[in-house]
C-alpha cells in the first residue's frame, strides 16, 4: 500500500467472497485508484472483511469518502468508508491503519440493514441514505482530532460554495482514468458528464442548473447498479459452471473452461429414432474428420438425448455404442420422455452453457432440414435473438401467447445463461415451445420475426434457391417437421441443400459485410 494514508481510503463491511474487480468498478467512479489491496486468508483465500484503495491525491480521496459513505450497499452489506488512519480515534480502534494490523471481523448481522429478497437477475447493489448505527454511535464515544476537525472545516467550506454555485459538482478525474479502466467490459456510465475534460460551472442563483447536475448523477448511480447488475450476473454463470449444475453433460468437465464457440446446435432425438439420425447424417449433419473441422470453425453439431427409465439398460447401451461409432451425442442427466420435452430443452441449455461458451444456442428437430452456412450466417449478422414467430395455437379457446415453434430457434448466451441460472424456478408447460416463450416473457428481448429463416418443403425451399435465397431450414409446417422425413430427407437436400463449403463461404461473407 502506499505510504501517504492521506490518499489511501479505508473499506470496511466487505463480504468475504466480494471479487474485487466490483469493487474496483465503484471506486474508480470518482477517480483513478493507484492501488487496491484486499487482504485475504491464505488458507481459504477468502477476504478478510476490509480493502485498502489508494487514489492519486488526497482530495479525491476524501472526496470519495464523502460520496461513497452510508450510500453502497454490496452482497446485502453497506460498506463503510474512511480515510486510512484519520478514524482511529473516532473508531475505538476497529479500523486498521495498515493492511497488516487490526483486521476487521465481519458485522454481526445485528449491525447489517435488512436484505433485498430481489433475485440475481436484478440489482445487486442497492442505495440508502440511512449511515451504519455502529459509525454513529463510535463517532460520539471519543472528541475528534486536530486533523479530522481540520478536515470537517474544509469540507464544510467547500459544501457551502457548492450550494452556492460557485463550484463544480464534481471534480474532474485524471485523464484516462475511467476509460482505461474500464476498457474491455462495455460501455459504462460514470459518475461524470461525458465532457470530462471540462468543469462545467453552475450559473450562480439559477436553480435549474442544480437540478439538472442532481438529475445527471442519479441517472450516473442507476447506470451503477446495472455495470454491478451484469457483473453479477457474469459471476452467477461463472459459478453454476463451476458447480456443474442440475441436468449437467455427462461427462462433466467441472474446473476446465469451456471451449470457445461460435454456435452450439442441438438435435433434439429419441431412442427410437436411429433412422432419423442417419439420415441427417447421409444429408447436413457432418461425419468424422468433416465433423471435427466443422468444430474449429466454432459450429458445433450434437445430437442430444438424456437416459432411459432404467439407467444402464438396453436403451442406453444401444445409444453408447452409436456414440463410440460417431462422436457426435450429447449425454443429458435427464429421463427421456415425450412429456419431458420441456425439462429437457431446460436441461439441455444448461449443459450446453456448461460445456460451451457460445454466442449462440441453437435448439432442432431431428426431422427438420437445416443449411448451416445459411443459418451461421444469419446469426452472424449481430442478431442478439432470432426466431421466427408462429401463432401455433391460434385456435379458438386455446389460445397462447405468441411464442417460436419448436421447430428450430436460437437464443443467445445471455438468454441461454438465464435459462441455466434460474432453472430451478422456471415454469414448465406441457408443450416445450410454449415454455421456451413463457421464460422470456418480461425480458428485454428483441425478438426478430424473418419468416425467410424458415419455409417449406419442395418445391417452396426449391424456388427460394433458385432466386438466390436459399432457406436456413425446410419442414412442413402440417407435419410439425418433414413428413416422412426418413425417406425424404435425401431428395429434400438434393433440392434445397446449399452445396458444400457453405458454412466457410458464408462465414467469410458475414465478416465483410
Amino acid at each position: 500500500m502506499s505510504r501517504n494514508p492521506g490518499c489511501t481510503v479505508f473499506i470496511g463491511n466487505l463480504d468475504e467472497k466480494v471479487p474485487e474487480r466490483v469493487l474496483y468498478e465503484i471506486l474508480i467512479q470518482v477517480g483513478r485508484v493507484v492501488d487496491l489491496h484486499i487482504p485475504r486468508d491464505k488458507e481459504t483465500n477468502r477476504s478478510k472483511g476490509y480493502a485498502f484503495a489508494e487514489y492519486e491525491t488526497e482530495e479525491i480521496a476524501q472526496y470519495a469518502v464523502k460520496l461513497f459513505s452510508g450510500l453502497v450497499r454490496l452482497h446485502n452489506r453497506t460498506l463503510r468508508f474512511a480515510i486510512s488512519g484519520q478514524d482511529k480515534q473516532s473508531s475505538n480502534g476497529n479500523i486498521p491503519v495498515t493492511p497488516k494490523v487490526n483486521p476487521i471481523p465481519p458485522p454481526k448481522p445485528a449491525q447489517l440493514m435488512r436484505s433485498s429478497d430481489t433475485p440475481a437477475s436484478q440489482h445487486t447493489v442497492a442505495l440508502t441514505e440511512r449511515q451504519p448505527q455502529s459509525e454513529k454511535k463510535a463517532a460520539r464515544a471519543r472528541p475528534m482530532s486536530a486533523k479530522a476537525v481540520v478536515v470537517l472545516c474544509a469540507t464544510s467550506f467547500f459544501v457551502g460554495l457548492l450550494l452556492s454555485g460557485r463550484m463544480t459538482l464534481l471534480m474532474p478525474p485524471p485523464s484516462g482514468s475511467v476509460g482505461a479502466a474500464s476498457s474491455g467490459h462495455g460501455s459504462r456510465l460514470s459518475l461524470f458528464s461525458d465532457d470530462c475534460e471540462h468543469r462545467h460551472k453552475l450559473d450562480e442563483g439559477n436553480p435549474n442548473d442544480i437540478m439538472n447536475e442532481v438529475s445527471r448523477t442519479h441517472q450516473a448511480i442507476q447506470s451503477l447498479d446495472k455495470s454491478v447488475s451484469s457483473l453479477e450476473m457474469e459471476l452467477a454463470v461463472e459459478r453454476a459452471k463451476q458447480n456443474g449444475g442440475l441436468g449437467a453433460a455427462v461427462p462433466s468437465k467441472r474446473g476446465r473452461r469451456p471451449p470457445r464457440a461460435f454456435v452450439v446446435i442441438g438435435i433434439n432425438t429419441a431412442f427410437s429414432s436411429k433412422k432419423r439420425r442417419d439420415s441427417l447424417r447421409d444429408t447436413w449433419v457432418p461425419r468424422g474428420e468433416r465433423l471435427r473441422r466443422l468444430e474449429e470453425k466454432g459450429v458445433v453439431v450434437r445430437f442430444v438425448i438424456g437416459h432411459s427409465a432404467t439407467p444402464g439398460g438396453a436403451l442406453d447401451r444401444a445409444i453408447d455404442v452409436e456414440d463410440a461409432e460417431t462422436r457426435d451425442f450429447m449425454r443429458l442427466d435427464h429421463v427421456e420422455g415425450y412429456h419431458e420435452l420441456s425439462s429437457k430443452t431446460r436441461t439441455y441449455f444448461t449443459a450446453a452453457v456448461a460445456t460451451w461458451d457460445a454466442d449462440f444456442y441453437v435448439k432442432v428437430d431431428d426431422d427438420v432440414h437445416v443449411n448451416l452456412g445459411m443459418l451461421t450466417s444469419r446469426l452472424a449478422r449481430g442478431v442478439k435473438y432470432h426466431e421466427p414467430e408462429y401463432w401455433k395455437f391460434g385456435d379458438e379457446g386455446n389460445r397462447y401467447f405468441r411464442h417460436a415453434t419448436g421447430q428450430i430457434y436460437a437464443i443467445s448466451k445471455d438468454l441461454a445463461s438465464y435459462i441455466s441460472i434460474n432453472q430451478p424456478i422456471l415454469h414448465r408447460f406441457a408443450n416445450e415451445d410454449v415454455s421456451l416463450g413463457a421464460w422470456l416473457i418480461g425480458l428485454e428481448v428483441e425478438h426478430v420475426d424473418d419468416r425467410s429463416l424458415c419455409c417449406a418443403t419442395p418445391p417452396d425451399c426449391e424456388w427460394k434457391k433458385q432466386a438466390g435465397n436459399v432457406c436456413a431450414a425446410s419442414f412442413d409446417w402440417s407435419c410439425s417437421g418433414i413428413c416422412k422425413s426418413v425417406d425424404r430427407m435425401r431428395a429434400i437436400h438434393s433440392a434445397c441443400g446449399e452445396g458444400d463449403g457453405a458454412v466457410s463461404n458464408n462465414f467469410a461473407a458475414a465478416a465483410a459485410a
